[in-house]
């Protein structure tokens, strides 16, 4: 098959070259740099097209391809018609490629659908490690489930892997932006480059990877019905990590600009670090859901080693290449468009290891109470029983304590103000080890973490933690104070408060109600109640 590469003698695009040459294409590199394009020619034998793909593409032309990639980017900035070559290819009968990362440029090409099926032409935006890879992975780990609560994916490329400048533009255009995120079936702005999350690629190889956004998080709901959708990158070593994070913050507090000196400064730190590190890195694709035997974690597991890294984002491209006979016509992202056994067939010449884990979830709550959880209330169940983020929303009615020990203690764990009516919304996100619970009413919003331990639970606020019991009677579901520590240490039971807490259904509604009086004197410091429900159901 004869194939044109644009951008072919960049990072990926000369990697999808060389994969295309051993398979027996007829492949033809173009890009501006006509001396890195010989370079390449001189290795693999491929054509070379000196071009300009933002310019007349006259010569792509005149080489006949049968399929075009774009392995250029940065894709972000294609200008204002940034589907022109894949117009052109469709205009022209030639099946059309993309590498594209970027979520509103791999979303867009289904305008050319009815275009492409009528001609007849194949046209995948995204056909590199996401949404392409990626699905694939998903596809495969949900296989039988009813249910997708949650995928969790990450790219955690080793530090001595090279970055093209269209790599870097890739990553400081998105430092310190905004973007929406599905969070329990629902949209929620989400800062780019922030919430750290660790992952294994293989024992003793944890990376932290940054929240960024891909096609992954547009498509994936839809596409697999999935509530919650996120997606991760990291660099290997942890300064690069943590100046992204600061430059990421700085630059969503003050709005400025990515200028071109900047750009290069970044690039020539990465070239300063490159000795540094490994050149080990993978791809990671967890997928949370309900089968016939409950919630269950499924990961798969791509670790690049002898840096082989960058072929990952080419090995999609080679794939469908393989396959490309046996896909309908038309212009789509490039989602679960195969088996992933064919993507994995695809790396069997390069330095990968692929793996598969599963693991059964037990939700927290479910945990502690044992044999207690099943015979719940279904309202109060239904509002623990999950493997993924929940969000939920009500009503209620806050009262607050007028004394100064009251409102000290109110003010250092950032309780609600009092009000009726008050609108509430708790979003719940399983962490290692436990949930985050973040408690909004009306405009004070506090938080704290909670896990189990020897059958309890425990609540973390900042340096203060709680065991509570998990107590099932008369139908409630009682939380007791039973001990309270601070920076670890233990506080004596008269500097405890007395709480009062229980989850009740009534009337076919989730009720909670919680007081809190001080730890002597008996005065009020706190004190809530009222209703959630699912969000977005009727209150």
């Amino acid at each position: 098959m004869r194939v044109v590469v644009l951008g072919g003698s960049g990072v990926f695009g000369s990697r999808l070259v060389r994969l295309l040459a051993r398979d027996g294409h007829e492949v033809l590199a173009a890009g501006r740099g006509e001396a890195a394009l010989r370079r390449l020619s001189a290795e693999t034998g491929c054509g070379v097209l000196v071009l300009d793909r933002r310019g007349d593409l006259g010569a792509l032309w005149a080489a006949v391809p049968e399929v075009v990639v774009d392995a250029a980017g940065p894709f972000h900035a294609y200008g204002g018609d940034p589907w022109r070559l894949a117009r052109d290819c469709i205009a022209r009968g030639v099946h059309y490629l993309d590498l594209a990362d970027d979520a509103a440029f791999c979303a867009g090409i289904g305008a050319l659908d009815a275009e492409a099926r009528a001609a007849g032409v194949v046209a995948l935006s995204g056909v590199s490690s996401v949404p392409c890879l990626s699905s694939l992975a998903v596809a495969a780990l949900a296989e039988g489930w009813a249910e997708v609560d949650l995928i969790s994916s990450a790219i955690l490329p080793g530090n001595r892997a090279p970055r093209g400048r269209s790599v870097v533009e890739s990553i400081l255009h998105q430092a310190g932006t905004a973007f929406a995120q599905v969070l329990d079936g629902r949209s929620e702005p989400v800062r780019s480059w922030s919430d750290p999350r660790a992952f294994e690629l293989a024992p003793g190889m944890r990376r932290r990877g940054y929240v960024i956004e891909v096609p992954d998080q547009r498509l994936f709901p839809a596409a697999f019905g999935a509530r919650t959708v996120e997606f991760r990158a990291g660099m290997e070593l942890g300064v690069m990590n943590r100046g992204l994070a600061v430059l990421s913050w700085l630059r969503g507090r003050l709005g400025f600009g990515m200028p071109g000196w900047l750009v290069a400064a970044v690039r020539g730190a990465a070239v300063v670090l490159a000795p540094f590190g490994s050149d080990a890195g993978g791809m990671v694709v967890e997928v949370t859901g309900r089968g016939a035997g409950g919630w269950e974690r499924r990961r798969w597991v791509l670790l690049a080693e002898r840096g082989e890294g960058p072929f990952v984002p080419a090995v999609a491209a080679r794939a469908v290449l393989r396959d490309l006979g046996a896909l309908a016509p038309g212009a789509r992202p490039a989602v679960a468009v195969l088996p992933l056994g064919r993507a994995e067939a695809a790396m069997g010449d390069l330095a990968v290891t692929l793996g598969r884990e599963a693991e059964p979830v037990v939700p927290l709550f479910a945990a502690v109470l044992g044999a207690d959880f099943a015979r719940l209330p279904e309202e109060v169940r239904a509002t623990h029983d999950h493997a993924g983020p929940r969000r939920w929303a009500g009503r209620a009615e806050v009262e607050r304590g007028r004394g100064l020990l009251a409102r000290a203690i109110a003010a250092l764990f950032r309780f609600p103000a009092a009000g009726r009516d008050v609108p509430v919304e708790v979003v719940k996100r399983p962490v290692a080890g436990g949930e985050i619970w973040e408690r909004r009413f009306g405009a004070r919003r506090f938080r704290s973490r909670l896990s189990g331990r020897s059958g309890r639970l425990v609540e973390r606020f900042g340096p203060f933690a709680f065991d509570l019991g998990l107590e099932l009677r008369d139908g409630a579901l009682h939380w007791p104070l039973l001990a309270g520590r601070c920076l670890g240490l233990p506080l004596p039971r008269w500097c405890l408060p007395c709480v009062v807490a229980r989850e009740v259904a009534e009337a076919g509604r989730f009720r909670f109600h919680v007081e809190m009086h001080a730890p002597f004197g008996g005065g009020l410091i706190v004190a809530y109640r009222g209703w959630l429900a699912a969000a977005g159901a009727d209150g």
